[in-house]
């Protein structure tokens, strides 16, 4: 089964043809249907090669040849196993590591690795084949495009954007158009990961216009899967699931089972977004189907969350529960970890649901955890792609320069002029230099300043995020313990969310959500911080406050969430909050320590009927007698 080191890369491989042209001209046919309808091309390799094989006198070169169309053909159905098969019995038959049919196999061999350790080898090998080629030949801009994806496979995008950027600006002649269309391909792809969403739709477009002029059907197929996938991250959903629909209808022609498997799994998630739950579960039972037959069990997992999501949807939360165990059932080590952090998320608005608090809670920070580790490494991978790119457009200016250069020493001018003009140039390029730094420093600062408020608040509510909370809840402990002042902490919790977000719709509860942090930051001092400690959860930071005060604080915020409005459809619902208080004392050993006491107190006001507030115990025994004649009142 498939390893994708990559976080995010979502559905088949990317496509691969035939970059080193096969000489055999017997061959020549199989390999022009190879992206018009690969199993047809299968078919026709294997009868080809059955017939060779009768023969006493095997013709290794051809036989190698055949071998390398059955390759190229599995690698565009998506059976990557299948093609590394084919190709490296190919490898074995075919002449030196400087002939085409080697390199075409190699290249095919190498482009279907998924697992670190096939990718370090193979990477060796394209390298070395790579350094064989004379620069700036169509033999080096091919293999630069295969090791574009290799990198972009482990993660390297930064590193990927500068090679294939290098091959696609390599690839303008028009001779080399089908080259340029998969140097454009694994471009798209590589900016669709690293988020930029329209230069990857724009990729996209001059591949798919390739395809259709060249009557490439099988690749049409993909290309188009990559489109829908584009449009449904730029939430363009109904122009989504046009593109999942043709490419089903694709696979449907071309008997290809992974594309509609494929096609299917993407339309049910974006049935789920636009909310038509019947759809999407349709869409999930039939890629269930189709992977179940490939035995695709990651695949099937990501399908039975989706299903779990519905079911969660509708209502049927034990049978989501049980659904989403089942797929956690090796504790998430064979999903990616973009997968394992939606299931864990699920999995706790599940737990929640039946009042599994605990659990709701520790799969809560699962999920905190994860989504703070990709977010940060989407954002240091974005970084070190903007640092390639800036790298790359250097590279042109420079090469740009020395061809200048040598322009200038060919018109044969005079030693005098040509020094004036060096002068001049050179001045020119110092200006240019200043002003290009002053950007990229101005530039960078922006970026730095926008990535720093990216860390520390959340995108919905505009408080503080779970990260930024802690750091200020434990620098408020430090100083509590230093100062010998108060400090007190509330946990908080929206009561009902869930029903709300399920009568009125995602749309309403974010609202709810963004109207809560807006009374709070009304009614709150300039000392006290609330930040989104997880979904419909916050934490309320008090410095310098004792119980007695912060108990009327949140008593306040109780009574001030009461007032937020719902829609007509809801009148059968009302927004209030729950909470838990704890102090700090000097006998908690750190801020986990109180937020603990917190959560069992939250989990008391729960359990008592919700919209209340409730002390811990510890808390309890140190509050005055005012503050307990109060809470016995309750």
């Amino acid at each position: 089964m498939r390893a994708v080191l990559v976080a995010g890369m979502l559905g088949p491989a990317i496509a691969s043809a035939a970059c080193f042209s096969l000489p055999d001209p017997t061959v020549a046919p199989l390999e022009a249907l190879v992206i018009r309808d690969a199993r047809k091309a299968i078919a026709g390799a294997e009868t080809l090669r059955n017939e060779l094989l009768r023969d006493q006198r095997v013709d290794s070169q051809r036989l190698a040849s055949v071998y390398a169309i059955e390759a190229q053909s599995y690698s565009l159905l998506d059976l990557d196993a299948d093609a590394r098969s084919a190709a490296l019995k190919g490898l074995a038959l075919a002449p030196g590591p400087s002939d085409p049919i080697h390199l075409n196999l190699l290249t095919t061999y190498a482009e279907n690795q998924f697992d670190e350790d096939g990718i370090k080898s193979a990477f060796v090998s394209i390298e070395d084949a790579r350094a064989q080629q004379p620069k700036g030949s169509p033999g080096e801009t091919c293999l630069l495009v295969t090791l574009g994806q290799m990198q972009h496979y482990q993660g390297r995008d930064d590193l990927a954007i500068v090679n294939l950027i290098q091959a696609y600006g390599a690839t303008k002649p028009d001779g080399m158009a089908e080259t340029r269309a998969r140097a454009a391909a694994a471009l798209a792809v590589v900016l669709f990961a690293t988020g930029d969403l329209d230069q990857a739709l724009a990729l996209n477009q001059d591949v798919i216009d390739w395809d259709i002029a060249n009557g490439a059907t099988q690749r049409l197929s993909e290309s188009r899967f990559r489109r829908g996938e584009i449009l449904a991250r730029k939430h363009d959903y109904p122009a989504a699931l046009n593109e999942f629909a043709q490419v089903r209808q694709l696979g449907i022609a071309l008997h290809d089972d992974q594309g509609i498997g494929f096609a299917d799994l993407r339309a049910c998630e974006v049935y789920i977004e636009l909310n038509q739950l019947a759809q999407a579960r349709a869409k999930c039972n039939s890629a269930i189907e189709v992977f179940g037959a490939s035995h695709s069990v990651d695949l099937i997992k990501e399908a039975r969350s989706f299903l779990a999501r519905i079911d969660l949807a509708e209502g049927r939360t034990w049978r989501a529960l049980t659904a989403l165990n089942g797929v956690l059932d090796h504790d998430g080590a064979d999903l990616s970890q973009a997968r394992l952090t939606a299931v864990y998320k699920l999995r706790a608005q599940a737990n929640a649901a039946l009042d599994n608090y605990r659990d709701a809670y520790a799969d809560q920070t699962r999920y905190i955890n994860r989504y703070t580790q990709l977010n940060d490494a989407d954002r240091a991978r974005n970084a070190s792609t903007l640092r390639a790119q800036f790298g790359a457009d250097r590279e042109a200016e420079h090469n740009t320069a020395l061809r200048h250069q040598l322009a200038l020493e060919r018109e044969g001018a005079d030693r005098q002029r040509i020094n004036l003009r060096w002068v001049a140039a050179t001045a020119l390029a110092a200006i240019l230099i200043i002003a290009l730094l002053t950007h990229v420093l101005m530039t960078n600062a922006r970026h730095r300043l926008k990535l720093q408020e990216l860390a520390t608040l959340d995108g919905l509510t505009g408080l503080p995020n779970r990260r930024r909370t802690a750091e200020i809840a434990v620098e408020a402990l430090a100083h509590a313990a230093s100062a010998f002042a108060p400090l007190t902490i509330a946990l908080i919790d929206l009561d009902h969310f869930k029903k709300i977000n399920d009568r009125c719709g995602h749309a309403t509860g974010d609202q709810v959500l963004r109207d809560f942090a807006r009374t709070g930051r009304e009614l709150l001092l300039p000392t006290d911080t609330l930040g989104r400690w997880g979904g419909e959860e916050f934490l309320l930071v008090m410095a310098d406050t004792p119980l007695d005060i912060a108990l009327a604080r949140v008593e306040k915020l109780r009574e001030s969430a009461l007032t937020i409005k719902l829609p007509a459809s809801a009148l059968d619902y009302r927004v209030s909050l729950s909470a838990g208080l704890a102090t700090s004392d000097q006998g908690v050993a750190s801020l986990d320590d109180i937020i603990a006491r917190a959560d069992v107190a939250l989990y008391e006001a729960k359990s008592e009927g919700r919209d209340l507030v409730r002390i811990a115990g510890e808390s309890y025994e140190m509050a005055s007698t005012g503050v307990r004649r109060a809470l016995r009142r309750r």
